[in-house]
């Protein structure tokens, strides 16, 4: 099929818009993904049998509600995390602490408490404790008072609190409010990481392309603070064996901080009772500016409350 005859079909599917009805800005970008996507199937020659299997896959996609790991798993959350680290550069942003991908599985309206916060609601024995602190500092290393540090990750079985119903509400999810001095910290566990429901939308594309659908041990944050731009990222736990192969391509060198074992004898010089992993790690905020990219994307996200 030439091009004049896709363009007659274009044609024929534009002349049915209104001037001045609808949304500009939808038109806009659905006439040319329309446009791409027809051409595409002209110089791939997918077939009318391929086009309506995509459209089942789709479906499925939507009624297992696993577009956030379609996302995810095609780069296209990385991508845009890219294009917004690009506009950062364009602008003179060098950003201190990376961004990195949300995921699909936060959930609003964790419990908050200042400076210190446990996430687990039932302790996890035989884990390896892990405590985790650091601060959140401005762009010249200031401490900012009132930041908001959220925090969540799976369990040892790689699933989260919501999406798991034998999860208790907000496990292992937590927001912690920074004190004067910008310090954060939170005892939890050393997760592990995860892999898609096994056989469902997203773990079928992965094999169809000939990649794994897991991901790497890591934990997830979001810093927000008045007058700030907010950060989503996450870190990855030093040594997992996927830390860089993650089919969310969501690791980044400045992301993966060393990880301390301390004995249980170095532990009680602390003034713990158990051997624990420790991380230090401090977020770095930028400045709220019109000229950069947001923070916040308002995508649609959970709320046990909603």
């Amino acid at each position: 099929m030439n091009k004049e005859a896709i363009d007659a079909v274009l044609e024929e599917i534009l002349s049915k818009e209104k001037p001045g009805e609808g949304n500009e800005r939808i038109k806009e970008i659905s006439n040319r993904l329309l446009k791409d996507l027809f051409h595409a199937i002209a110089e791939l020659d997918i077939t009318a049998e391929e086009v309506w299997k995509a459209c089942d896959w789709i479906t499925e996609v939507g009624k297992k509600n696993e577009i956030g790991l379609v996302a995810a798993g095609t780069g296209l959350e990385h991508f845009l995390d890219e294009k917004m680290d690009w506009e950062d550069a364009q602008a003179g942003i060098e950003l201190k602490t990376p961004r990195t991908i949300e995921g699909p599985l936060y959930v609003a309206g964790s419990p908050e408490s200042l400076s210190y916060a446990e996430l687990e609601n039932e302790p996890n024995q035989g884990d390896e404790s892990l405590y985790m602190q650091g601060e959140v500092l401005d762009e010249e290393g200031n401490p900012i008072e009132g930041a908001l540090v959220e925090v969540w990750h799976c369990n040892k079985l790689g699933l989260y609190s919501y999406f798991d119903s034998s999860q208790s509400d907000y496990n292992l999810r937590r927001a912690i409010r920074t004190a004067a001095d910008g310090k954060y910290q939170f005892k939890s566990f050393l997760p592990v990481g995860y892999s898609c429901p096994p056989e469902g939308p997203t773990d079928r594309l992965m094999k169809a392309l000939g990649r794994h659908g897991s991901r790497p041990a890591h934990i997830h944050f979001f810093i927000t603070a008045p007058g700030y731009r907010k950060l989503t990222t996450q870190i990855n736990i030093e040594g997992d064996p996927l830390t860089y192969d993650d089919f969310a391509f969501a690791t980044k060198k400045d992301l993966v901080p060393p990880v301390k074992h301390l004995s249980l004898e170095e532990a009680k010089a602390l003034g713990k009772d158990e051997a624990f992993a420790s991380i230090d790690f401090n977020f770095h905020m930028v400045k709220e500016n019109e000229a950069i990219a947001p923070g916040e994307n308002n995508r649609t996200r959970a709320s046990i409350t909603a």
